[in-house]
C-alpha cells in the first residue's frame, strides 16, 4: 500500500510553468522578463563591480573574473554568428594586469565593438572603455583617473619605484593610442592636486570626459546599440556581403 507522500507528487514538480514562476519571482523579483532571442548578431558583455586578477577576492565583492571574461572574448571572436559586440561598464577598477589583458583583448577583436560606461568606469576601467571601437558614457557617469598604486608590502627601493612607472607607462600608452587625448593632457589629469580629497587624481564626469578625447560620445543603450549596428553594417559592406 503506498504511503500518503508517495500518492500525492509534489506540487511544484508536477506543475513545472509554476516552478519556473517561483524561480523568476526569487531571483529576479518579477514574473516577466525580456527574453533573449538566440538568433541576436551581438553579444553583451558586463564589467562590473571590481576586476579580480590574480588574488582572489572576498566572497562579498561584486567581482568581474579576468578568467571568465577572457575566454568569452576568445569565444566571441571564433563564433560566425556573433557580428558585434557591447561592453557595458560599471565598475571601480581593480587589478592592473587584468584589466589591461582586458582591453587588449578587446582592441584586438576582428569584430566591431562599442563601449558604454554606465555609473561610473574607474582606475583601470579607464583603458577597458576605450579599448573597443567607438565609446559612449552616459551623462551622470564618472571616470576617475589617478595614477598606479601597489597594496600590501612594498619595498622602499628604486628598483620598486621603476616598476611602478613602467607599469603605469603601459596604461598610459594604451589610453593615449586608443582614445583622442594626448599623453600630456592624460598625465595631467593623473597628478592633478586638489580634484580628488586627501588624494592626486582626476574624477571626469559624462561630457568632460568627451570634450578631453577621453571618450567619444555621451550616450545611453539606444545610442550605443544603433553605433554598434552601424559598425556591423560598414564591415559586412567592407567584405562586400551587401552590394
Amino acid at each position: 500500500m503506498n504511503s500518503k507522500n508517495e500518492q500525492q507528487p509534489n506540487k511544484e514538480e508536477s506543475n513545472p510553468q509554476r516552478s519556473t514562476l517561483v524561480e523568476k519571482i526569487q531571483q529576479l523579483g518579477q514574473t516577466n522578463v525580456p527574453q533573449f532571442s538566440q538568433d541576436s548578431n551581438i553579444h553583451c558583455l558586463t564589467i562590473v563591480g571590481q576586476i579580480e586578477g590574480h588574488i582572489q577576492l572576498p566572497p562579498q565583492n561584486k567581482t568581474t573574473k579576468y578568467e571568465h571574461v577572457i575566454p568569452q572574448l576568445v569565444a566571441i571572436e571564433q563564433n560566425p554568428t556573433i557580428e558585434g559586440l557591447l561592453v557595458v561598464l560599471n565598475t571601480v577598477g581593480g587589478d592592473v594586469e587584468a584589466g589591461l589583458a582586458i582591453a587588449e583583448m578587446l582592441a584586438s577583436l576582428s569584430k566591431p565593438s562599442v563601449s558604454i560606461v554606465l555609473g561610473g568606469g574607474h582606475s583601470i576601467g579607464v583603458p577597458i572603455a576605450v579599448g573597443t571601437n567607438y565609446s559612449f558614457i552616459a551623462e551622470t557617469a564618472t571616470m576617475t583617473i589617478h595614477p598606479i598604486r601597489l597594496t600590501g608590502l612594498v619595498i622602499g627601493v628604486p628598483q620598486t619605484f621603476e616598476y611602478l612607472d613602467k607599469m603605469q607607462e603601459r596604461v598610459i600608452q594604451f589610453v593615449t593610442k586608443h582614445s583622442n587625448i594626448s599623453p600630456e593632457a592624460f598625465k595631467n589629469l593623473m597628478f592633478a592636486k586638489g580634484n580628488l580629497t586627501r588624494d592626486i587624481g582626476t574624477n571626469v564626469v559624462g561630457s568632460d570626459a568627451v570634450k578631453m578625447g577621453l571618450i567619444d560620445e555621451v550616450g545611453g543603450i539606444g545610442e550605443a546599440m544603433r553605433k554598434l549596428n552601424e559598425l556591423i553594417k560598414l564591415q559586412r559592406e567592407t567584405k562586400g556581403e551587401i552590394q
